[in-house]
């Protein structure tokens, strides 16, 4: 493919699909770019700039065509204290930080890591913020008239309904239009989107943040910065890959981490706070037919046209409508063929999607719940791969051979050291036969010095055969019963 067809594969798929889809997408990133600055405790304009930077300069440098990047609710709460103790600018200074952070990030491969997140990972993680996002819409219903409840079903039916008479416009477009024409038509007494916050009347100005340029304010923000770069990149590079799925294609990674790590860097220039992917939006915009990079790009230019040309309309924009909207993001994000799966899954699985699930909704921390999942992903894995190891022996004369088959790590290294009779009588020489088995760390490593260094502390020698050439070199690199002067160390 010529570079020129990829950019138009990647920009202009279906122009058409790209503009309904980016439009839907800016209409609903208002009330969550509000409600993430009051969290983060700063002016709603700091939220609003950074949506529109970040989805911008994501679309052209990002890695992932489609995917929406904006200020975010799990970046806002790491920023709160940050704000609270120290101020904006401080905040600013930190979110430049947090670029830097991930462009390295993306220049050392880190995105390779999402190799390492299981399925049933990514799973439980897409289940917890389809939670999230659903719970996040419950606020509204607080002291709400039964207009409102009427209002959202009703949306709810014109967005699940429509498609199934014409998919030419997006439900969700349709829905937002048509409640916010009938509210300020009979003059309904609901909460709007201008009851949320104050919009922004000038465009996003370049400022570099006013702190000091010491070591002092580099110990401040840091560890926040640290923080934010964690959350953000595994935000986006799992909403990537859920992406991916939903539109069959791939995504470089590794370009994804230095685009996110751009495109807060131009928004904390631009007084914006620092933002990832977020899941939500994604899902409205591929729902909405968003594929290419133009969809994102005038999800950010038409997000700033709304808060700025358009805000008097943009203000009247009942709540009900866009909670209609999230309340159908989470319905259709929710992996609901995940729940039947758990009957036919291994138990390990369902543990480990349970777990992530768990974790994110009670913490609000995607970082933990991930952590989580990726542990205990790991521990099931290991003792999966050790039910499989096993040793065996012959004896042919004086001569016992033991053949190893297996993997041998850390999980395994105690295994394969009780295998072997270290004081069978009358053997004259030992064979280790290890064709059918690996080594892969330092513990089994040393678990191979110390089987090797025993039988020679009884006068019995070892031969070591068949190690591959990945073991081989291990072995040759890491063990110490080939080195002059090797013996067992005290305690053995």
């Amino acid at each position: 493919m010529t570079r020129l067809s990829r950019l138009k594969a990647e920009w202009f798929p279906n122009v058409r699909a790209d503009l309904l889809a980016g439009t839907v997408v800016a209409l609903a990133l208002i009330p969550e770019a509000i409600a993430f600055s009051i969290i983060a405790g700063v002016d709603p304009q700091v939220g609003l700039y950074a949506s529109f930077c970040i989805a911008v300069i994501t679309a052209i440098a990002g890695g992932r065509p489609g995917m929406i990047s904006a200020a975010t609710g799990a970046m806002a709460l790491v920023m709160g204290s940050l704000v609270k103790d120290h101020g904006l600018q401080y905040l600013l200074a930190a979110t430049l930080l947090t670029g830097a952070l991930q462009i390295v990030a993306g220049f050392l491969r880190l995105g390779d890591l999402m190799r390492f997140v299981s399925r049933s990972v990514v799973t439980g993680f897409v289940n917890a913020l389809a939670i999230l996002i659903f719970m996040a819409q419950l606020p509204e219903f607080n002291d709400a008239p039964p207009l409102m409840y009427g209002m959202v079903a009703v949306g709810l039916i014109i967005i699940y309904g429509l498609p199934l008479i014409t998919k030419a416009v997006p439900s969700a477009l349709v829905t937002i239009v048509l409640l916010t024409a009938v509210s300020i038509y009979f003059g309904f007494d609901l909460r709007t989107v201008g009851d949320m916050g104050q919009l922004p009347s000038d465009l996003p100005a370049f400022a570099f943040p006013d702190v000091p340029l010491n070591l002092e304010t580099l110990r401040i923000i840091l560890p926040y910065s640290l923080t934010l770069a964690m959350v953000g990149l595994l935000e986006s590079l799992m909403t990537a890959s859920i992406v991916d799925e939903m539109t069959d294609t791939d995504s470089p990674k590794n370009r994804e981490c230095t685009g996110q790590g751009l495109a807060n860097i131009v928004a904390g220039l631009f007084g914006g706070m620092a933002g990832c992917a977020m899941i939500g939006q994604s899902v409205i915009n591929v729902s909405s037919g968003g594929r290419g990079r133009l969809s994102t790009f005038w999800a950010g230019v038409f997000l700033l046209f709304l808060i700025l040309v358009l805000d008097d309309w943009v203000r009247q924009i009942p709540m009900a409508a866009l909670v209609a909207v999230m309340i159908m993001v989470s319905i259709n994000t929710f992996q609901w063929g995940s729940i039947l799966a758990m009957r036919l899954y291994p138990k390990s699985s369902s543990i480990v999607m349970l777990a992530t699930v768990a974790v994110v909704v009670f913490t609000h921390d995607l970082a933990k719940g991930v952590l989580v999942g990726v542990i205990l992903s790991g521990i099931f894995f290991a003792r999966k791969v050790a039910k499989f190891f096993q040793v065996s022996s012959t004896r042919e004369g004086d001569v016992r051979t033991y053949r190893v088959n297996g993997e041998i790590f850390f999980a395994t290294a105690e295994a394969f050291h009780s295998a072997f009779d270290f004081r069978e009588e009358d053997v004259k020489r030992v064979v280790i036969n290890v064709h059918a088995s690996h080594f892969w760390d330092i513990t089994g490593i040393n678990a191979l010095d110390r089987v090797v260094l025993k039988f020679r502390h009884h006068d019995i020698p070892v031969e070591i055969v068949g190690l591959n050439e990945a073991s081989a070199t291990l072995v040759d690199r890491l063990s110490t019963h080939d080195k002059e002067g090797a013996k067992l160390a005290s305690g053995h």
